[in-house]
């Protein structure tokens, strides 16, 4: 299935959700962990970004962080480059660490900021790392110890997240706790790591013409939690190009299509694609079907490369001459 780009603007609210290759430990001991926090502490002041809630499991961590001057990729891509390169040298390890790129999911404030905040800080109480409430307050590794008061942590905006709950720091704990204690019987509430409703529905052009009550809570694209109403506004200021793509998927187009189309264009077999050849017309015919794959279907470079047993760099070079051929010769992927 093709991977879907990032939605990511300044101010935008994101859980996101890191985790081991094959489900193994990120961390071996403390100390890891320590060294993860240490680097947050340096990057997310400097990037300004907020941090609202995080945990630290064996094999995955989740964060609700608010982007600042600079896109969550960068910010995530210098956490983890940094973490794993450490991480290898003192373990005396080599290769990845990370299971493909971290999750986000962009989030409605005014209905889920609470919701992920007790959700992600009773991770470590759900998954048995720590044994009661009492523990988990106290944990040095969540941020639920910082919003009771018993850890400092400089880079978690705790007042933020308190002022959910009351006016003074003393009755929003209060509160915070007696909603804590309400989220444990809860259970692991799968509705928040997004939804993927807004596609099976035929995209969000579909949505909107179906009439959904902007107030239904509606779990929308897999990248989005929040209501109907907040879904396609995250899609139109993302100024995505939705509707092409799912109607071209709607009518059944997919690669083995858009394959007999660069062979129907070209006059050449399904093998000429993914012959390697540099010969002009086995070349152009590849660049072209790398151009509709990705802009018009959405498939992702690694995918291709993959597929085609080239580098994600040339498949990138691809699309960017399959365009130019496209334009100037005014092929259409539909005859």
């Amino acid at each position: 299935m093709p991977r879907l780009a990032r939605l990511d603007a300044p101010g935008v609210l994101h859980h996101v959700i890191i985790r081991g290759i094959e489900r193994r430990n990120i961390f071996k001991d403390n100390k890891d962990r320590d060294n993860l926090l240490k680097r947050l502490g340096e990057l997310l002041p400097t990037t300004k970004t907020s941090c609202y809630a995080w945990a630290m499991l064996s094999n995955h961590d989740h964060f609700l962080l608010r982007t600042g001057t600079t896109g969550l990729s960068i910010v995530m891509k210098r956490l983890l480059t940094g973490y794993v390169v450490s991480f290898n040298r003192r373990h005396l390890r080599h290769g990845p660490l990370f299971q493909n790129r971290f999750k986000s999911i962009v989030c409605q404030e005014d209905i889920y900021l609470k919701e992920l905040v007790r959700y992600i800080h009773l991770n470590p109480l759900r998954a048995g790392i720590i044994s009661n409430l009492s523990h988990l307050n106290r944990y040095k590794y969540c941020g639920q110890s910082v919003l009771m008061g018993k850890r400092a942590c400089e880079w978690m905006d705790k007042k933020y997240v308190l002022s959910y709950f009351g006016k003074t720091i003393s009755k929003a704990r209060a509160q915070y706790n007696i909603y804590i204690k309400e989220g444990i019987a809860l259970g692991s509430r799968p509705e928040l790591v997004g939804g993927g409703l807004i596609r099976s529905l035929g995209g969000w052009e579909a949505v909107k013409k179906m009439r959904i009550d902007s107030q239904e809570r509606v779990k929308g694209d897999q990248r989005i939690l929040g209501d109907s109403g907040f879904v396609l506004d995250v899609l139109k200021e993302a100024d995505e190009k939705f509707e092409r793509r799912y109607e071209m998927k709607r009518l059944g187009y997919n690669l083995n299509t858009i394959e007999d189309r660069i062979c129907e264009i070209y006059k050449i077999e399904k093998e000429d694609i993914y012959s390697r050849s540099r010969q002009k017309v086995k070349s152009d015919a590849r660049a072209l079907f790398c151009f509709w794959a990705v802009r018009e279907l959405g498939y992702g470079q690694r995918e291709l490369a993959r597929r085609l047993g080239i580098t994600q760099p040339g498949v990138g070079y691809a699309v960017s001459k399959g365009e130019a051929i496209s334009k100037s010769n005014n092929y259409q992927i539909k005859d």
